[in-house]
């Protein structure tokens, strides 16, 4: 039987509300200077490239909803830097302790599959997931010292959630962000962390929080 015209307007409005409640599950507020000065915009979607909306460089961030994952450059690219809920007034903020200085973001986009609750990732000890395996629910501050063998981890797989590797112990050094729901969640060589991805040194890893 054909749905009569007042239950497709309220199937309608029903689609409409889960939309905007959904977006509401991500909110940020950039600002072209630091301290949150300056030009400023809030965004509840992806921006691949801020100098479309006439902005010079990002400087300083709000993260009301989140994660979110800022980048270098337009369109995804260059280093990564993690954003979970908080006040980023300096670059400092968002690069902890990076040994890569990037005093400005140009993109960025929300991670939509964390789950701080329910998080699994599996390393791998040669490249396209193959070798001896090690499973994570849990974060890492040394890989090494909870009985990873290598400095490096090969490829990963993520079953469930999103997590932030860093290249050094101590959650120091570059970051890469690994999603469940990018790639099938399978990351088969260091090329695939990021396009600033050098190598596939990972010590330390924590899942993200949401």
């Amino acid at each position: 039987m054909l749905p009569v015209a007042g239950e497709s307007r309220q199937a309608a409005i029903m689609n409409q509300r889960e939309q905007m409640e959904q977006r509401g599950q991500w909110k940020i507020t950039v600002w072209e200077e630091e301290n949150f000065q300056g030009k400023r915009c809030e965004f509840m979607l992806e921006c691949p490239n801020i100098l479309d909306r006439d902005f010079q460089k990002i400087r300083s961030i709000k993260v009301d909803n989140g994660p979110w994952v800022g980048y270098e450059y337009p369109e995804y690219q260059g280093q990564q830097f993690i954003l979970e809920k908080g006040d980023y007034p300096c670059y400092q903020a968002w690069s902890g302790n990076s040994s890569y200085r990037t005093e400005h973001l140009l993109s960025f986009r929300p991670i939509k599959c964390a789950n701080h609750s329910d998080s699994k990732i599996t390393l791998y000890e040669c490249e396209d997931m193959m070798g001896r395996k090690f499973e994570m629910c849990d974060d890492y501050p040394s890989l090494q010292g909870m009985g990873w063998c290598s400095k490096e981890v090969p490829s990963m797989k993520v079953n469930s959630g999103a997590w932030v590797g860093y290249q050094f112990p101590g959650y120091r050094g570059y970051q890469y962000i690994f999603e469940r729901e990018r790639r099938q969640g399978e990351y088969r060589n260091y090329n695939e962390y990021g396009t600033q991805a050098h190598s596939n040194q990972i010590q330390s890893i924590r899942r993200i929080q949401h």
